[in-house]
């Protein structure tokens, strides 16, 4: 396996039209590749600059976990450090977890910062939603979002050789209008939820709404972490 190493964007995506597989750090494909057989050409993004970025508005799709610090917001930071052992964190990367695994951790956090990506192509460079990304599974320059007043990330404890254990992870961001809005997403089993809600004076009044979102029909254990999540940002 050759394995690439650009350091322009305009190389990555000659490597992408020569057919070249992206591997970020490789942790969800070395047992594929060990089974079905290594790719003869490999591109990975570790010296590309502008998938290496890290600060508090923006992340590259490069970046290994361990690096995501309190650069960036709280619910992205704490979402990274729950993923897997040290070992994974120094390896995976976020591109790779948010693009290529099925549990998608960070996914969650991205939401909730209202996040966009930057994605590589073979023809060039684009800006796209989420919604996209996860859909079509595109290359990961970077993600970038609006600073949010603040942010939460919780894992629930899961059940040995059970399902994912849930995640939530929530952030309040101020909007144009000067007004308060609360986004919130879960990820139940592998399924990713989100919905978002006025601040209201009153956090009971927040959280109703927040109830006549997709996430209404969420299981009460983790509603009971919502509900607990969004009152401790509101207050």
């Amino acid at each position: 396996m050759l394995l690439r190493l650009p350091t322009s964007v305009l190389e990555a995506q000659q490597c992408l039209a020569e057919g070249a597989v992206l591997i970020g750090g490789a942790t969800l494909l070395w047992a594929t590749w060990q089974r079905d057989g290594f790719p003869e050409h490999a591109m990975s993004l570790r010296e590309l600059p502008e998938a290496n970025v890290l600060g508090g508005d923006t992340v590259g799709g490069a970046v290994v976990l361990h690096r995501v610090d309190d650069r960036v917001p709280d619910a992205l930071r704490l979402a990274a450090a729950q993923v897997g052992t040290g070992a994974v964190r120094r390896s995976a990367t976020v591109g790779g977890n948010v693009v290529g695994s099925t549990l998608r951790c960070l996914l969650p956090a991205a939401l909730v910062l209202d996040a966009r990506a930057t994605v590589l192509e073979p023809d060039g460079v684009r800006e796209t939603d989420l919604a996209e990304v996860v859909a079509k599974r595109p290359v990961l320059l970077s993600l970038r979002w609006n600073k949010p007043i603040a942010s939460a990330f919780c894992k629930m404890v899961g059940e040995a050789g059970g399902p994912p254990p849930a995640v939530v992870a929530s952030a309040v961001h101020t909007e144009a209008d000067g007004r308060h809005r609360l986004r919130t997403a879960v990820r139940d089993g592998y399924d990713v939820l989100s919905g978002s809600a006025t601040c209201a004076a009153d956090t009971e009044q927040t959280l109703s709404a927040l109830r006549g979102t997709a996430l209404g029909d969420l299981p009460a254990t983790v509603w009971d972490v919502v509900r607990s999540q969004v009152s401790a940002l509101l207050d």
